[in-house]
């Protein structure tokens, strides 16, 4: 067991998780912007676009980047500033850290350190266009970005067609007609969905209706912005649910029949069950 108090001692290091504005900078609460402003530090996932949030709030702390790419040389650097009594805030480019952004393996290496994390509350998305759309709220199952190729998208919706739950989905401009194609397939065309498109920005849109219909718009207009895709539950899900019947490696195992490889139906089930994908991978190869 492990109990840590994110204040407990003001000379030792905090990793602060900043949330920054998805569009609208008036968005940018007053802790986040004195929290970057006290911090030593601030670990940006791309340091010329915070710079710019940094410049409109007239914030000079130093940055260091923290991304996908340096992940894993980054951390035993930002870790042992931390251990040393550094202050450092966490952002992404936009929204909250760790949620289909850079932050989780950070906050995984400060925690086991007994490091305080300390998160700020602020702009998300999903949630964003979740209490918008119209569609029930909650229960609601995030999954964020599906993967790119069309047989392994169309596994994994396969494995969430039964889920009662409202569903909320990220996309990019240049994927989304295939994507929203591939969950007409495998959902069904009367599925209802919401397409929220350049969230709290001036060209801010709601598009409300079935899956075919808004596939069958979208193939046929310019498609700029980034999208947050809110699907309507199952309300009548199969008797046979996968999602909620057998272990984390039978799991697995439909999901490589249904045609994914192995580490994509790793990664998939260690997210569905908030599983540590390491862990699992080496428990089904018996590591």
């Amino acid at each position: 067991m492990q109990q840590v108090s994110s204040f407990r001692n003001a000379d030792e290091g905090r990793l602060y998780l900043v949330p920054t504005p998805i569009g609208n900078l008036d968005d940018m609460t007053f802790r986040a912007v004195k929290t970057l402003r006290d911090v030593d530090l601030i670990a940006a996932e791309d340091t010329r676009h915070t710079q710019q949030l940094l410049n409109h709030f007239d914030i000079h702390t130093p940055q260091i980047s923290f991304h996908e790419h340096n992940t894993e040389s980054r951390i035993p650097e930002l870790m042992a500033k931390l251990r040393d009594g550094m202050q450092i805030a966490q952002c992404s480019d936009a929204g909250m850290p760790s949620i289909s952004d850079p932050g989780k393996e950070l906050v995984a290496a400060a925690t086991a350190a007994s490091i305080p994390v300390v998160p700020l509350p602020g702009p998300n998305a999903g949630l964003t266009a979740l209490i918008a759309s119209g569609l029930v709220p909650q229960p609601f199952y995030f999954f964020g970005f599906l993967e790119r190729k069309h047989q392994q998208q169309a596994a994994t919706l396969t494995t969430l067609k039964n889920r009662p739950e409202t569903m909320i989905f990220y996309e990019a401009p240049h994927r989304l007609v295939k994507t929203l194609a591939v969950m007409t397939e495998v959902l069904g065309g009367e599925r209802p969905v919401v397409i929220a498109r350049e969230l709290t920005k001036r060209y801010e849109e709601f598009t409300r209706g079935t899956l075919a219909e808004v596939h069958e718009y979208f193939k046929n207009h310019q498609i700029k912005g980034e999208f947050v895709i809110i699907i309507q539950g199952n309300e009548h899900p199969e008797e046979d649910n996968d999602n909620q019947q057998g272990t984390p490696m039978e799991q697995i195992d439909r999901a490589i029949a249904d045609g994914l490889t192995t580490n994509a139906a790793i990664k998939l089930v260690a997210k569905q069950n908030g599983l540590n994908r390491q862990k699992l991978y080496k428990q089904y190869h018996h590591i």
